[in-house]
């Protein structure tokens, strides 16, 4: 019995390592000669590599230049963003008081005319308030998108000087 499994150990060995069960052969190796570069090419080189530096560095300093600008939009926009808000906040708080006061006039009055004629006046009321909030909202938002797009436009200004 011994011998026979040393007899199956033996086959098993025997064979050539397969993958997926095809043959694993292995590739032969050839070394290539050892020659010296000529100067020309060495010069060549070194003049790609000095290329490629400056090049780099130019990319690097036009990448954060484009950073500073993004970031003085960014921070420009937010403010822009924030003083809006508040305007609005302002204008609802307004609006609010407005309607509030209304209302408690409406319950003092005493006769059907008077009711018309105070909701005629709020109406108007309301009507130019509406009118004056939209112009100064318009002008916050024409003052922001301003303010926003000048660090853009003087960092793409300052750029096409450089390349010109």
């Amino acid at each position: 019995m011994a011998e026979a499994n040393t007899a199956a150990t033996k086959t098993k060995t025997a064979q050539p390592a397969t993958s997926f069960g095809l043959p694993h052969y292995e590739i032969p190796k050839f070394d290539l000669p050892k020659m010296e570069m000529p100067e020309a090419f060495r010069e060549l080189a070194d003049k790609g590599v000095a290329q490629a530096k400056d090049n780099y560095e130019r990319i690097r300093r036009a990448a954060e230049e484009m950073n500073v600008i993004l970031e003085k939009t960014y921070s420009t926009t937010a403010k822009g963003v924030a003083d809006y808000n508040l305007k609005l906040f302002e204008m609802v708080r307004a609006n609010t008081d407005a309607a509030f006061e209304f209302a408690c006039g409406l319950i003092a009055m005493k006769s059907l005319p008077e009711m018309v004629e105070r909701s005629t006046e709020q109406v108007r009321k309301q009507f130019d308030l509406a009118v004056a909030q939209n112009k100064e909202l318009w002008a916050l938002a024409e003052k922001m998108a301003t303010e926003t797009a000048e660090p853009i436009k003087t960092g793409l200004s300052r750029a096409f000087n450089k390349t010109a």
